[in-house]
């Protein structure tokens, strides 16, 4: 029997988590019961469901979640239980359907959640008490939002409020999907997001990234304001200020704020350059990936938008693109990361964006970081595994720790 409390103040500030923390199922069940089911999640951008009854499968933990779009144009979402003995209604992963029918014994549900009229039922059955369990759902610029708990979610407005502004001015709305790639890690998910928050490996595993971003930005940047020591930052800054100045002559906006590890979600916005005047867009080459803009920019200012919602839910913004980043816990030892490209509704595939170019970057990284995680995971395996001191260029990995054992305890 695993003594959470124990373990939470055997914590030493400043470095990584006891071997339990990362290994052990109870902790895991903890991480979703306390933590992730309370907590709003990125899911997807609605242009993946266009169409009455076209829906797909979100599946976190143990919880598989129907997101569907009715015929009133609205997304909803289902735990993916039937009422009846608790069956899985969709196996398929995405699709269309004019009703949900449970494949065991055939109760359907319409694209609202409720019962028809089963066969074969007492007379005393009432239909309106065995709706779908319906799920906390939120489109925000586009972007579908859930929360799994029972109670009343967090307010949503509150806590993303502040991101409406930067989302309208990328049009988001107007966004659709252009690519959508899977990168299952055999790891636990604080593994994937320690590795996403820091850029001290940056220099040995990510050649590739390294070379689309400067290494003095990377130094003071890499996983946003505040992730560097404050040596480099002081040396980058008037890189930065620059292009600020630049940025602001054109009328774009530079929204910038980080919430601690107190706050509910640990969410946080920047806006920092690409690399210099050379690169319009995050690809190879550093022109543009799409020959249409998205949202309200009529030119290119070389900057990139970091949009952390809560630490397993991001969107990094060019100009011209997006790319969205999911991390998904499935069990202790699974997580399922998730990138998905967003381009202008209106940009064609081949002819205004060529996919793999758009995708390049952040493919080739994620490949990289995928074999780096589960590296990182056998290693904590090993009985001489210790907890580890963190370096002064993953400061924003040692707020998660601080958020996440707030959060747990």
């Amino acid at each position: 029997m695993i003594e959470l409390e124990s373990l939470i103040n055997a914590h030493t500030d400043g470095y990584s988590l006891e071997q339990d923390f990362y290994l052990a199922p109870e902790i895991f069940d903890h991480d979703m019961t306390k933590l992730l089911s309370r907590r709003w999640l990125l899911v997807d951008h609605e242009s993946r469901i266009p169409s009455t009854g076209d829906y797909f499968l979100f599946e976190v933990g143990v919880e598989s979640i129907i997101i569907i779009r009715d015929e009133e144009r609205q997304v909803n979402a289902f735990f993916n239980v039937c009422r009846h003995r608790g069956s899985r209604i969709c196996s398929d992963l995405e699709g269309n359907r004019s009703r949900l029918t449970c494949p065991y014994h055939s109760w359907t549900y319409n694209l609202e959640g409720e019962l028809r009229q089963p066969t074969l039922m007492p007379s005393d059955f009432d239909k309106s008490k065995f709706s779908l369990h319906s799920c906390h759902t939120r489109v925000f610029h586009g972007l579908i939002f859930i929360c799994l708990t029972e109670d009343t979610p967090p307010d949503f407005d509150r806590e993303f409020g502040e991101f409406s502004d930067i989302l309208d001015f990328h049009g988001f709305s107007q966004a659709k999907i252009a690519i959508k790639r899977d990168y299952p890690n055999a790891c636990n998910w604080k593994l994937v997001v320690e590795n996403f928050l820091e850029c001290y490996h940056c220099a040995s595993a990510h050649k590739e990234y390294c070379s689309v971003h400067p290494k003095d930005q990377l130094l003071a940047l890499g996983a946003g304001p505040n992730s560097g020591p404050l040596e480099a930052l002081k040396a980058y800054q008037p890189t930065w200020d620059a292009w600020k100045d630049n940025v602001e002559r054109l009328g774009h906006p530079l929204p910038e704020f980080a919430n601690d590890e107190h706050s509910l979600h640990m969410s946080q916005l920047s806006r920092l350059p690409i690399n210099d005047k050379s690169f319009d867009s995050e690809t190879r080459d550093g022109s543009l990936g799409s020959k249409k803009l998205m949202g309200q920019f009529k030119e290119c200012d070389q900057g990139e938008t970091a949009i952390v919602f809560n630490p397993v839910s991001y969107i990094l913004a060019s100009n011209d693109f997006a790319m969205m980043a999911r991390f998904t816990p499935r069990d202790v030892v699974n997580t399922d990361v998730q990138l998905t490209w967003l381009v202008h509704e209106d940009a064609k595939p081949n002819e205004d964006y060529d996919p793999d170019n758009i995708a390049w970057i952040w493919d080739t990284t994620i490949k990289q970081d995928k074999k780096i995680t589960m590296n990182n995971h056998a290693g904590v395996l090993s009985s001489r595994y210790q907890p580890g001191r963190y370096s002064t260029q993953e400061s924003m990995v040692v707020q998660f720790i601080r958020w996440y054992l707030n959060a747990i305890s």
